[in-house]
C-alpha cells in the first residue's frame, strides 16, 4: 500500500476493498466508550498502553505529514508492528508488509465514529504463524463472492490461512483439465441438501440436468480468489482428499477403485499405478493455481476394507514389504509427499497420516484431539492443532432447540476461547514446531450463507485471539465484552453472526451437581461402556454430574456393544424407593439414539429382581436433538437397582449421564 493509499485509508476508516461489503469498525467499536479509553481490538494486541487525549483524523487531508508508516528492520519477528498515536501524529512501524497491514487493522479498530483515535502505544506480533480457517465447500458449494466476504473478515481478525476443502463424496469443486468428468459429473449430486443425498441414493448427475445440484470453481475464478486473498496477506491452502472420501471421483472414474465398479468404493486403489498418475496429474494442475507452500491431501477416515482382498493391493504390499493396509496407506502418502517435494511444496494431512509411519517432511493437522500433533512434533515434524473439541464449528454453539440443525455437539464461544494449543509437557524446541491453530466449518448441515456465517462468528473471533495473543494476556470477560461489540459491527456490515447477547448457555441440568440415594455407590457393568466415551469411568453414573448439550462433554457415558446398557447399583442396604430415573439423548447425525426399550428392576439379594417398569419407545430418525427421561415412580424396597436399555433398529450409541435414585 503506497503512502497515498494509506492516508486515504486513515481518512475514510475503510479498507480499500470495502466494495466487498466489509466496511467494518466504522465507528461502532469505540463510539460508546465515553471518556474512558478501553481496547476493543480483536484479537487483543500483545502490549497496549493508553495515554490521554486523541488524535483527530478529521483534518488529515491538510496535514498528511502527521502520519508516517515504514518498515523497520529492527522488528525481527515476521508480521510484527509498532503503533504510536500521539495527539499530533500517528506512526506505524512494521517488520514487513504483513505487519504494516495488521497495524492498519488495529488502527482501524481503534478509531471512533467521530474520526478520533485515542493516544496509545502498541507493540504487537502474532503468537503463531498459522492462523487458519477451513471452509468445506464440498458438502455445500459456496460461490467466490461468499468466500471473498469471509476473507475480508479474516483480514480484520488477522487470520492468514484459508483452507478450502475442495473435494469429498458430496462434490468435486475444482476444474481439472485432464479429467473433465470431475466437473461434468462428480461436481453435481441429486439433491440440494447433503443429508437427503447422504441418507438417500447418493447418486451424481450430469451438469445441466434438472436434478443436478452443486458447482465448481474454474481455474480463472480460483486464481482471482488467490490474488484477492494475497492482497490481504491470506494464503489459500487447497485440499484434495486421498485415499478416502473419494466416492465422487470413483463414480466418475471407477477404474481408479479396487474393483472398477462405480458407486461401490470410497478409497482409491493404491495397488494400481493409474491411481498415482491421476493423483499426481491433479496435484500438478492444483499447484499451477495455488502458490501455497502446503498442499493438503486429506488422509483421514480411510476404511481400506477393499485393500485387504484386492489382488493389486496385496501385490503392492508384497513388492514394497508392507505388513498391513495401514502401511499401504502410508506408502501412498509417502509417494505423494515425495511428488510435492519435487515441486517445492510440502504435504499437509489430517492426523491419520501418522498411521503406518509419518512421511518425512509431512505436517500433521491434528483433529482427533491434539495427541497426533504432539506425536508429530516429538518426532521432529510440524503440526497444526485443530481438535474437534475446540475447533469444529459444525457443532451447536448454544441450546440445540434454539438453533438450526447441526452435526451435533456443543461448542460455545467460551470453550473455543479456552483452547490452549501448547501443553506444558512439550520442550521449547517441540513447542516451536507447532505452527498454529485452525478452525473448521464442515457443511453437511450448513446449506446457506446465512447459516454458515452464524456458525463461524463469533467463534472465529475467539479462535483468532487464541492464534494471535499470548495465553497469559487472554481474559475471557474482557474478550466477551469485545466480542459482543464486534458482533454488532459484523451485523451492521451485512454478516449474520450468532446472537451472542441472548446466549442461553449450557443445559441447566449440567450447571450444578446433585445428590440422591445412589450418589457415590458402586456400579457393576454387565456390559462395558465404550472406552472413548467413558465419562467418569465406573463411577460416572452415580457421581452427581449431569451432562450438557453434547455427549462429548465428559459426563455422558456411551454404550454401543450390542447396543445395550446393563448396570446394577449397590445401595449398600435395603431402602424404600420412590423413583429411579435416567436421561438419554438423541442426535441422529453421529448415530446417537434414544433407547428402544428400558427395563428398571430392583432386588434385595442381587439374584432375584422384581421388574418395576418396562418402557418401549419407537426410535425415529429426525433432525431434533432430544433429551428424555426414562423413569419409574412408585413404592418399592430394594438394595440393588438394575437399569437396562437397548438401542433400536438403527443401532448406534445410547448415552446416559446419571441414574438418579430417590
Amino acid at each position: 500500500m503506497v503512502e497515498k493509499d494509506f492516508l486515504h485509508f486513515c481518512l475514510s476508516m475503510k479498507l480499500k476493498y470495502a466494495n466487498a461489503g466489509l466496511a467494518l469498525l466504522l465507528g461502532f467499536l469505540l463510539s460508546a466508550c465515553g471518556g474512558r479509553q478501553e481496547s476493543w481490538v480483536v484479537p487483543q494486541p500483545q502490549k497496549v498502553e493508553f495515554g490521554r487525549g486523541y488524535f483527530d483524523a478529521g483534518p488529515l487531508a491538510e496535514h498528511s505529514s502527521h502520519f508516517r508508516k515504514q518498515l523497520d528492520t529492527s522488528l525481527h519477528q515476521p508480521e510484527s508492528y509498532r503503533l504510536r498515536v500521539e495527539r499530533d501524529s500517528v506512526i506505524l512501524l512494521a517488520a514487513d508488509s504483513a505487519g504494516l497491514f495488521y497495524g492498519q487493522q488495529t488502527l482501524q479498530q481503534l478509531t471512533r465514529s467521530d474520526g478520533r483515535i485515542p493516544v496509545v502505544q502498541i507493540e504487537d506480533a502474532p503468537r503463531f504463524a498459522w492462523r487458519g480457517f477451513m471452509m468445506d465447500v464440498s458438502r455445500h458449494f459456496y460461490d467466490t463472492a461468499f468466500l471473498k466476504k469471509q476473507i475480508d473478515a479474516m483480514a480484520v481478525l488477522k487470520m492468514n490461512r484459508l483452507h478450502l476443502h475442495l473435494t469429498d463424496a458430496a462434490g468435486w469443486r475444482i476444474q481439472i483439465d485432464a479429467y473433465p468428468r470431475l466437473t461434468e459429473f462428480a461436481a453435481w449430486r441429486k439433491g440440494a441438501l447433503w443429508k437427503d443425498w447422504w441418507f438417500g441414493s447418493r447418486e451424481y448427475a450430469e451438469e445441466g440436468s434438472p436434478e443436478a445440484f452443486g458447482g465448481y470453481y474454474t481455474k480463472d475464478q480460483l486464481r482471482e480468489l488467490v490474488a484477492y486473498a494475497a492482497e490481504r496477506h491470506i494464503v489459500i491452502v487447497p485440499e484434495i482428499e486421498m485415499p478416502a472420501h473419494s466416492e465422487e471421483v470413483l463414480a466418475a472414474y471407477p477404474e481408479l477403485s479396487c474393483t472398477g465398479v462405480p458407486y461401490k468404493h470410497a478409497d482409491f486403489c493404491p495397488g494400481k499405478e493409474e491411481t498415482f498418475v491421476f493423483l499426481q496429474t491433479v496435484l500438478a494442475e492444483v499447484m499451477e493455481i495455488f502458490p501455497s507452500e502446503y498442499i493438503h491431501v486429506g488422509g483421514d477416515e480411510a476404511g481400506k476394507a477393499a485393500w485387504k482382498t484386492c489382488p493389486r493391493c496385496q501385490q503392492r504390499m508384497k513388492q514394497e514389504g508392507l505388513s498391513d493396509v495401514q502401511e499401504l496407506q502410508s506408502y501412498l502418502i509417502h509417494r505423494m509427499g515425495d511428488y510435492l517435494a519435487q515441486h517445492g511444496r510440502r504435504l499437509l494431512g489430517w492426523d491419520e497420516i501418522l498411521e503406518g509411519g509419518l512421511a518425512p517432511g509431512a505436517t500433521v493437522m491434528s483433529w482427533r484431539g491434539i495427541d497426533g500433533g504432539l506425536q508429530a512434533v516429538r518426532a521432529g515434524e510440524h503440526a497444526i492443532l485443530t481438535p474437534g473439541s475446540h475447533c469444529y464449528f459444525d457443532t451447536y454453539q448454544d441450546a440445540p432447540h434454539l438453533l438450526p440443525e447441526a452435526m451435533g455437539g456443543y461448542l460455545p464461544l467460551e470453550k473455543v476461547y479456552a483452547f490452549e494449543p501448547v501443553p506444558d509437557s512439550l520442550s521449547l524446541q517441540e513447542a516451536e514446531r507447532i505452527l498454529g491453530v485452525q478452525a473448521n466449518l464442515w457443511c453437511e448441515y450448513v446449506p446457506t450463507p446465512e447459516h454458515a456465517e452464524m456458525m463461524i462468528y463469533p467463534r472465529l473471533f475467539a479462535l483468532s485471539e487464541v492464534a494471535w495473543t499470548k495465553s497469559e494476556l487472554k481474559d475471557w470477560n474482557d474478550f466477551h465484552r469485545r466480542a459482543l461489540r464486534l458482533c454488532q459491527t459484523f451485523e451492521a456490515a451485512g454478516y449474520h453472526p450468532f446472537d451472542l447477547a441472548n446466549e442461553f448457555g449450557n443445559r441447566p441440568e449440567a450447571l450444578a451437581s446433585i445428590t440422591h440415594l445412589a450418589s457415590g455407590k458402586k456400579v457393576s457393568y454387565q456390559l462395558p461402556y465404550y472406552p472413548g466415551y467413558a465419562a467418569g469411568g465406573d463411577g460416572a453414573l452415580t457421581d452427581g454430574l449431569r451432562g450438557g448439550w453434547t455427549y462429548g462433554d465428559g459426563r455422558w457415558q456411551g454404550f454401543i456393544r450390542r447396543g445395550r446398557l446393563d448396570v446394577t447399583i449397590d445401595l449398600e442396604e435395603v431402602m424404600t424407593l420412590s423413583s429411579i430415573s435416567a436421561d438419554f439423548m438423541q442426535v441422529c447425525g453421529p448415530e446417537v439414539f434414544l433407547p428402544a426399550e428400558v427395563v428398571i428392576s430392583v432386588s434385595q439379594d442381587n439374584e432375584h429382581f422384581d421388574t418395576l417398569a418396562v418402557h418401549t419407545h419407537e426410535v425415529v430418525r429426525d433432525s431434533q436433538v432430544r433429551f428424555e427421561p426414562f423413569a419409574w415412580k412408585g413404592q418399592a424396597k430394594g438394595r440393588y437397582v438394575r437399569y437396562q436399555a437397548r438401542s433400536g433398529q438403527y443401532g448406534g450409541f445410547v448415552f446416559t449421564d446419571e441414574i438418579v435414585v430417590r
